[in-house]
């Protein structure tokens, strides 16, 4: 193992170093910078104007000088310096990561467990009423909008029913703290942890029941079932363990993309976490703090890569890591 960990940190270098110099080069390549949104906003758009806040920037420099600056900063761990939230990057992204963290937990963990759920059912009733009801209400959320679905859920559990707020983190003029604190965050999260999971619920469901009714026809299993071992214990002991091997896989690819969900679902619930954040930094072309925040996720992934290999091999005993 630290044979793969030292390997694995040699490569993670590397990924990153692309990584950072393709999120770099592609955000600059897009028209338009900080220097021409500021220059409008404030009406005073001379060519003086704009050329002083280029050098205020950094901007009127030459691209590759920009990029060894921006990996020099990146070396000491310094994400730079947003000039249109007048903070640094870190502590910009430290304020918004809990509030993302936290829907991104809820949301994977409650996709998991329903989804993993619902796949495992299906499957031990292959082919019966069960199983059908299942894969159409999967196949129906794999197939609607994230955007849809949430404001779907604020029309009916927000305005009609009025069980839920519709949207934030916290209700602001309560002013509570403790229990009551928890409480309520809780029932702000409802809606956007349910919105963001319900789509990668229907994933899960699919690929168990799948990959359940793949390793049912396997010789170990019919091997099984020959000397008499009851169908439960088969299913519990034998074919689920090998059946989260996939699910595993696409954890790990879906934890990367999860953010581009929680774009959309923190923009329709105003929930203040990075996505928004990152949402808000693509139109005012902050590339400081959006490149600060594509790079946070970067490292994220690679890491959750890494652990899932980890993982497989305490899954299943016959992978090594080489």
């Amino acid at each position: 193992m630290l044979t793969y960990l030292r390997r694995s940190a040699a490569q993670v270098v590397f990924v990153l170093l692309g990584i950072a110099l393709i999120n770099f080069f592609l955000l600059h390549l897009a028209p338009g910078d900080a220097a021409q949104v500021l220059a409008g906003e404030s009406g005073a758009a001379t060519p003086e104007y704009m050329e002083a806040l280029r050098r205020q920037f950094g901007l009127d420099q030459p691209l590759h000088v920009q990029f060894l600056r921006y990996l020099g900063n990146l070396v000491t761990f310094d994400l730079g310096y947003s000039f249109r939230q007048s903070l640094p990057v870190s502590e910009l992204i430290l304020q918004r990561l809990p509030a993302t963290l936290l829907l991104m937990g809820t949301a994977i963990g409650f996709a998991l467990v329903a989804g993993c759920s619902l796949g495992f059912l299906a499957a031990r009733r292959a082919g019966k009423l069960t199983d059908t009801v299942i894969s159409i209400v999967a196949l129906l959320f794999y197939a609607t909008p994230v955007f849809w679905v949430g404001i779907m859920l604020i029309v009916v559990f927000s305005v009609l029913l009025d069980w839920l707020p519709v949207g934030g983190m916290t209700s602001v003029e309560a002013n509570l703290s403790g229990l009551a604190l928890v409480g309520d965050v809780a029932l702000h999260l409802v809606l956007p942890a349910v919105t963001l999971g319900l789509f990668y619920l229907a994933i899960y469901a699919r690929l168990m029941r799948a990959a359940m009714l793949e390793v049912y026809g396997q010789d170990f299993v019919r091997t099984a079932r020959a000397k008499g071992v009851r169908p439960r214990r088969i299913a519990w002991r034998h074919v689920l363990r090998n059946a989260l091997l996939p699910i595993v896989t696409t954890l790990g690819v879906q934890l990367g993309s999860i953010l581009g969900g929680a774009v959309l679902v923190e923009t329709v619930f105003s929930w203040p976490g990075l996505g928004r954040l990152a949402f808000a930094a693509l139109f005012q072309r902050d590339l400081n703090l959006l490149l600060g925040i594509l790079f946070c996720s970067s490292v994220v992934v690679v890491l959750v890569n890494i652990a899932v290999d980890l993982v497989y091999t305490l899954l299943d005993p016959r992978i090594e890591l080489n």
